[in-house]
């Protein structure tokens, strides 16, 4: 099920970021994403500042990615733990 559910995920992260044209690209590995509150506080703080949760997925590390949008910048959050 859980494999599913990430290629299901993959494949939505790929048809978006064929049609993202992003000026900006800020990334940040620095956070325990595996820690419930620190994605619950930076998906709501990002929210105020106007940014748009674009994806949630893993990559091949098994570290779990965030993507957030705001314009034509895009900001991605990798988890500096595996899950």
């Amino acid at each position: 099920m859980m494999k599913k559910l990430q290629l299901v995920l993959v494949a939505i992260t790929l048809l978006v970021s064929f049609n993202v044209k992003a000026d900006e690209v800020i990334k940040n590995s620095d956070l325990n994403l595996s820690n419930p509150d620190v994605r619950k506080c930076l998906i709501e703080a990002s929210k105020t500042d106007g940014w748009r949760l674009a994806s949630v997925t893993m990559n091949k590390a098994n570290k779990l990615v965030l993507i957030f949008d705001k314009g034509d910048t895009t900001r991605v959050y990798t988890s500096n733990e595996e899950l």
